[in-house]
């Protein structure tokens, strides 16, 4: 029997496609961020609570995906590989990456569950300290996705 493998980017643990996934999920995300941000000023609807979840989990998932996914991908790596650079990047950037992920799961530790009126007073000052540590995050997390592309050009140039 001759089975064909079709190559699967979603569940992929190629480097590449693990960068693809991060991206999308950075995407995803962000555009829920400011989505909920504009619903201001918040109350106890529906629509305000719906969209909160929908951000918590894709933030959730968004965070996952960089220190389980991208970073052990990078670590995997032999010594010798062409994402060297980025590994060591990646190592010294995790700490305060690590960081920015604390944050926002404290964000969202705070916001699970059931939503009170001083909850919700409080959401447009903790939404905005979250945007600063996501942008911080982004700006460490782009610096190693360019290594990882500079590592991919280069690699595709000697071989």
């Amino acid at each position: 029997m001759n089975t064909a493998l079709i190559a699967d980017p979603v569940h992929s643990k190629a480097l590449p496609d693990l960068v693809a996934k991060l991206l999308t999920a950075r995407q995803e995300s962000l555009v829920l961020y400011q989505k909920l941000a504009a619903m201001k000023p918040f109350t106890l609807v529906d629509p305000a609570r719906h969209r909160l979840r929908r951000f918590q989990q894709a933030l959730v998932d968004y965070l996952a995906l960089g220190p389980f996914e991208v970073y052990q991908a990078l670590e995997e790596q032999p010594a010798d590989s062409p994402y060297r650079q980025a590994r060591e990047l990646a190592r010294r950037l995790y700490a305060p990456i690590a960081f920015t992920t604390q944050a926002a799961l404290a964000f969202h530790d705070r916001y699970d569950g059931e939503l009170s009126e001083p909850a919700l007073a409080q959401l447009d000052q903790a939404l905005s300290q979250l945007g600063e540590s996501l942008a911080t995050r982004i700006e460490l997390e782009d610096q190693i996705l360019a290594a990882v592309s500079h590592s991919l050009t280069q690699s595709r140039v000697v071989a």
